[in-house]
């Protein structure tokens, strides 16, 4: 696992139907507002934020979900609540491969006191997803690992379900670039608040995307993760 393998037919081998995999970013909080590198931090969904949780749950309402899984932060915990809620899943998943980049030192900072504070490093941020790493933080490649073996995870657990799991704007990104080979800057697509991302996950563990982030709040720059 690792690794998203090339897009194949719907249908996984033998016959059975994939898991399609709704990937929603969580709702505003202050941070987000400011335009600031949120990483690990606990931050809590501001007014607006708890809004587009309700938006992403209504637009799910009638995708069928049998399972909502989360990062272990408040803010995408209380996002996949509501979303849980809407759908009457009885229940919440914490995985902890859904949690957010590591900034390291970028941690709090907006992006041009990050590119002021190691401009080489944030160039690669900005232009090499795979050979970035953010100092004191962690390397994007592992991100992107993390995230897809997360994804990996609930498709083996939920052939022919509908789940979603909230992460952040960050890891949808590395998740999209690696399974669509994006290269240079084109990795940081807007991923907007409480938005949507589609994958289908099959039973060998192959992801596709299905559609690129719908619906949720557009940041004033797609940079801050």
């Amino acid at each position: 696992m690792g690794k998203a393998k090339g897009p194949q037919r719907n249908a996984s081998a033998g016959g059975a139907e994939p898991c399609r995999l709704f990937v929603v970013r969580h709702g505003t909080t202050t941070m987000n507002v400011q335009n600031r590198y949120r990483g690990r931090r606990d931050i809590p969904l501001d007014a607006q934020g708890y809004q587009d949780a309700v938006d992403a749950a209504r637009r799910l309402s009638d995708a069928g979900l049998t399972a909502v899984y989360t990062g272990p932060l408040r803010r995408t915990i209380a996002t996949a609540q509501i979303i849980a809620d809407e759908a009457r899943v009885p229940d919440i998943r914490i995985l902890h491969g859904l949690v957010n980049l590591d900034y390291g030192d970028w941690e709090g900072m907006t992006v041009e006191e990050a590119e002021v504070f190691d401009p080489s490093a944030f160039m690669l941020y900005r232009t090499d997803p795979e050979q970035a790493i953010c100092p004191s933080g962690e390397r994007l490649r592992d991100a992107t690992d993390r995230i897809l073996q997360a994804m990996q995870l609930i498709g083996s657990r939920h052939q022919g379900e509908a789940v979603a799991a909230v992460s952040h704007a960050v890891m949808i990104r590395l998740a999209v670039a690696r399974i669509r080979s994006v290269v240079g800057e084109a990795w940081r697509a807007p991923v907007g608040r409480g938005s949507l991302t589609g994958f289908t996950v099959a039973v060998d563990g192959t992801i596709a995307l299905v559609h690129a982030p719908s619906g949720g709040i557009p940041d004033s720059a797609p940079t801050s993760g």
